[in-house]
């Protein structure tokens, strides 16, 4: 049967990624297993973890305990802001794959620029390593702007597709859109991966949400992801509830009108709910 959660796009290099995936911020190492087991029987193919999430201990006793094949999973990581530069880069994604039980993953990101330490390009080369000796299936950023991008990857025109970022995650959702990033990542083939997709709860409350929700019978949060997998994102909504992750697997089965995807593009007010990637500096996030 297809649902969401089998629909995937296409990364540099052949890589797909499933575009519906499990996010675990905040969620307590101890807790993570069983959250994720839950999530992988629900039919979750895709995890987004960190090193800065202090919990991929529990994501990857949770992927081994459930028996599914490595080939059948897209697992995320992130590099940490206290392990940026070359060789240290190199030391914290062996880290990670220790920690998660896993040889490789499918995709390894730069969690954060960091401006204040001036060593994400350090970490970019370092990533690239990874790559090339394929150790790591696809490469990515997160939380980089415009003027990080440009810099980590100036003359990207130029650039064949293996060079750049296969995606960049960033905060996004109808009430905070980035277009600027966002249009950036399109014209040089980035895929835009959206964390906080559901404006961490505050864009389910809008009235355009909430009654185009009633008018097609589903939850304001079954809108919000819609509207994300219609603009060609992948999500990572963050969920502890079975019932929340059977009802993401559904969003195949919604049909939004270019009427009502015209009235959540216009939500977008410009303010953030996260912190500011020119300023955000923290090593672990909690």
């Amino acid at each position: 049967m297809t649902t969401a959660l089998s629909s995937t796009l296409e990364l540099p290099g052949g890589v797909r990624i499933p575009q519906v995936g499990l996010g675990v911020f905040e969620v307590p190492s101890a807790e993570a297993q069983a959250v994720v087991e839950q999530a992988l029987e629900v039919g979750y193919r895709h995890i987004d973890t960190a090193a800065a999430y202090v919990n991929e201990e529990g994501v990857g006793a949770a992927v081994r305990a459930s028996g599914l094949p490595r080939d059948e999973l897209f697992v995320t990581s992130k590099l940490r802001n206290g392990d940026q530069g070359y060789d240290s880069t190199l030391r914290a994604y062996d880290d990670t794959c220790a920690r998660l039980g896993l040889e490789a993953l499918d995709l390894y990101l730069i969690h954060w620029p960091n401006p204040a330490a001036g060593l994400w390009q350090d970490s970019w080369r370092a990533l690239q390593t990874l790559r090339r000796q394929g150790r790591v299936r696809a490469v990515g950023v997160s939380n980089f702007l415009v003027e990080h991008l440009e810099e980590i990857v100036p003359r990207a025109d130029e650039l064949p597709p293996e060079e750049l970022p296969a995606v960049n995650q960033i905060e996004v959702h109808p009430t905070y859109q980035q277009p600027d990033v966002v249009a950036w990542c399109r014209e040089h083939g980035v895929t835009v991966e959206a964390y906080s997709p559901l404006g961490r709860g505050a864009d389910l409350e809008h009235p355009t949400v909430t009654t185009i929700a009633d008018e097609l019978g589903v939850t304001p949060a079954q809108i919000v992801l819609r509207w994300h997998l219609d603009k060609g994102h992948v999500v990572i909504p963050k969920t502890v509830s079975a019932e929340r992750m059977r009802l993401n697997a559904t969003l195949a089965d919604i049909t939004l009108s270019p009427a009502q995807l015209t009235d959540l593009d216009r939500l977008d007010s410009g303010a953030r709910t996260g912190n500011d990637p020119r300023t955000f500096s923290l090593s672990q996030i909690r």
